[in-house]
């Protein structure tokens, strides 16, 4: 699994370097995928949006659909601030598994305020994930500021 903490290395850049990286972005954008031992949901309020991905094993078949699902449109995640935390190990209890407490498999959406939008038992499509963000006030909030009407 990609464990990617590409924000911290970006900021710690100098401006040129961080520009050229984002210039590589552009033409190759990566879904921000974590293992959700090594983060805590409160590293991501007001910053992002959690999509986190429960399973018991790398292997599980919903697992590997959901994940095929989110990379097939990385660019509708991005735009809409998301990032995706990953727990295939029930035996870890993380902290996010005895708060949100899966069954197996589960997608769970969570907004920028911390709040826990969302919860699935099977896979979802990225359209799906982004029909349902785009609903809640955060992120309609965002759209308003984007047209430039706030």
């Amino acid at each position: 699994m990609r464990h990617v903490f590409g924000i911290l290395a970006v900021l710690s850049l100098p401006f040129g370097a961080s520009a050229g990286l984002a210039q590589e972005a552009t033409a190759t954008p990566e879904l921000p995928i974590v293992d959700s031992a090594e983060v805590a949901l409160d590293d991501f309020l007001w910053v992002k949006r959690p999509i986190v991905v429960f399973a018991d094993a790398t292997a599980d078949p919903r697992f590997v659909e959901q994940m095929r699902f989110l990379e097939a449109d990385v660019e509708e995640l991005l735009l809409r601030d998301v990032v995706i935390l990953t727990d295939t190990d029930p035996k870890a209890k993380s902290t996010l598994r005895k708060k949100l407490r899966p069954r197996g498999f589960m997608l769970a959406l969570i907004d920028k305020d911390g709040g826990i939008k969302l919860r699935k038992p099977a896979p979802w499509t990225v359209r799906e994930i982004t029909r349902s963000i785009d609903k809640w006030p955060t992120r309609q909030q965002e759209i308003r500021v984007e047209l430039g009407k706030e």
